[in-house]
């Protein structure tokens, strides 16, 4: 199975060309940050500052995909994804936004948009929630199936972002998905809160402590309840994912 640098399956367009992705976003440094993230992917990325940069960029590249501020120098996000359309009816599209009111969501959503991410956010999320509008969208090949991530009877698909426990779906947020992912990529190993903050959220540790074990009870009353438990704590040290031992 052929793969990304990252480990991920490889993901490509249906005729096995590189799925192409615009990045719109006027901060130079997060644009650039993006886009080598993209690229990781073996994907064909191009950015854009602003929103008519975006346009004469679509209109060449004729993106799959587009990662897209809601707030530009020259317009509104919003407005650029209506004429976005136009030239590629088709494109899945992933909101970038520093404001997560419900309107606004409401207002990504109706303007076509298929997702978004709140800043701050981590490049793993971005990566996750392109690949799987992506897919879900016929936009992608799909890859030979690799294994999933399994720890007894929890089951993850990375790329559907589905988790199971004994058959029966458990719904995650996108952060509870990449803290469980976290967890069972690392089973039988304690994972101190630093590492925890470091890997989900990108953020040092300087008393955040507090987030860590909030995720956590999240997802205990999800992956747990009324279940034998998985999640542990380990004293002093942090937390670990085990099999049920039977």
């Amino acid at each position: 199975m052929n793969t990304t640098r990252s480990g991920r399956p490889a993901l490509t367009r249906p005729d096995g060309t590189p799925l192409r992705v615009l990045v719109v976003d006027d901060d130079p440094d997060l644009a650039e940050v993006l886009t080598g993230a993209l690229r990781y992917e073996g994907w064909q990325v191009r950015a854009a500052g602003d929103g008519a940069a975006a346009l004469a960029a679509a209109r060449e590249l004729l993106p799959d995909a587009v990662v897209l501020d809601v707030m530009l120098p020259d317009t509104d996000g919003f407005a650029v994804l209506r004429r976005l359309h136009e030239v590629r009816p088709e494109v899945c599209v992933l909101f970038l936004t520093a404001r997560d009111a419900v309107e606004d969501r409401i207002a990504g959503i109706t303007a076509g948009g298929d997702d978004y991410v709140t800043k701050p956010f981590s490049l793993e999320e971005v990566v996750a929630r392109l690949r799987g509008l992506l897919r879900r969208a016929g936009m992608a090949r799909r890859p030979e199936e690799g294994p999933r991530l399994a720890v007894g009877d929890l089951v993850m698909d990375e790329d559907a972002r589905e988790v199971t426990r004994a058959g029966e779906l458990v719904e995650l947020s996108p952060t509870e998905f990449e803290l469980l992912r976290f967890l069972m990529r690392n089973p039988r190993r304690v994972l101190s809160k630093a590492q925890i903050l470091d890997r989900v959220w990108s953020y040092d540790f300087g008393g955040r402590a507090h987030v860590v074990e909030l995720y956590i009870s999240y997802l205990r009353k999800k992956v747990d309840a009324g279940r034998e438990p998985m999640i542990h704590t380990v004293r002093g040290a942090g937390y670990v994912l085990k099999p049920v031992t039977r």
